[in-house]
C-alpha cells in the first residue's frame, strides 16, 4: 500500500464518518449503535494516519517506506496528544 492508497482510504473513512454523524443527527434513536461504529471508524483513521506518518518518516531518513507496518489499535490509541 503506497501513500496515495492510504490517503484514498483516509478520504473514504472521513466521508463515512461525516455520513455517520449526519445519520446520528437525523435519528437520535440510533445513536448508541452509530456511536460504536463511529468510534471504530475513528480508531481505523488514527491507524491510517499513523501508517502515513511512518512512511513519511522512513522516506525522510532514507529508509524504505514499504517497511512501515500498521500498528495495533491499542498502541496508536495510547499515544499522548
Amino acid at each position: 500500500m503506497d501513500d496515495s492508497d492510504i490517503l484514498a482510504r483516509i478520504r473514504e473513512m472521513v466521508d463515512a464518518e461525516h455520513e455517520l454523524r449526519r445519520q446520528m443527527q437525523k435519528d437520535p434513536a440510533q445513536i448508541s449503535d452509530a456511536a460504536q461504529r463511529l468510534r471504530d471508524l475513528e480508531e481505523s483513521l488514527d491507524q491510517c494516519w499513523d501508517l502515513l506518518r511512518q512512511r513519511r518518516a522512513h522516506r525522510e531518513f532514507a529508509q524504505d517506506p514499504d517497511e512501515s507496518q500498521p500498528r495495533p489499535r491499542q498502541q496508536v490509541e495510547g499515544y499522548l496528544q
